[in-house]
């Protein structure tokens, strides 16, 4: 159902599981004693890993949700060659960079996406890219008729991103959802922007 990998300009999507990531890199990247993990996780309904079991359990959960049609969850390289022209440098730019996800609602014909990436890759417009390639996914391979993304009060790196995105799709802001998401002790509004299939195609012809 969902593709095994997606190439957009700068970035490889492979499918989050054991199979495609190295534990211990993804470990490393969203560590809990990492001096920047708590600016990354600072609006996400999620923990930095305290183990390498951590980040294992969240490769295999991926796997589950991905077989159960419920998840399409990607981990995120920077493609070779988006870094630097020099064949040297290819093992770095092949680093991972985070994760994103697809999260179809199919009884709504609808999806909600996502994406965390380590702080080192903030600022490139990697998001942008990851929200692009799974929206056009939704589309025009799972044969959606929405697509949602949130984001949480305050949190704006993410709304600057989300609103590139959206504008570039043609889709719409659509309003605030009070009290949405638990994020540790708080209860977060949550900004929501939508596109629908026809605004995407009207998009894609320039109309």
């Amino acid at each position: 159902m969902f593709p095994e990998t997606i190439e957009t300009n700068a970035l490889v999507l492979a499918r989050l599981s054991e199979a495609n990531v190295d534990v211990l890199e993804l470990y490393e990247l969203f560590a809990a004693s990492r001096e920047d993990v708590s600016d990354v996780f600072e609006y996400v309904p999620q923990e930095p890993y305290a183990s390498v079991y951590d980040a294992r359990e969240r490769l295999r959960e991926a796997d589950a949700a991905w077989d159960a049609g419920d998840a399409a969850q990607y981990a995120v390289y920077i493609a070779p060659g988006a870094v630097s022209d020099d064949p040297e440098d290819v093992d770095e730019a092949a680093a991972l960079a985070g994760y994103t996800g697809l999260f179809p609602e199919w009884d709504r014909r609808t999806a909600r996406l996502g994406f965390v990436l380590g702080k080192p890759y903030w600022g490139n417009g990697y998001a942008g890219e990851c929200a692009t390639a799974l929206i056009g996914l939704a589309f025009d391979r799972l044969d959606l008729d929405v697509v949602a993304l949130n984001h949480a009060e305050g949190n704006e790196r993410s709304k600057r991103a989300i609103e590139r995105v959206v504008d570039d799709v043609g889709g719409q802001y659509d309003g605030v959802l009070r009290n949405w998401r638990p994020v540790g002790d708080v209860i977060a509004d949550h900004h929501r922007y939508t596109v629908t299939r026809a605004q995407y195609q009207r998009s894609l012809e320039g109309t």
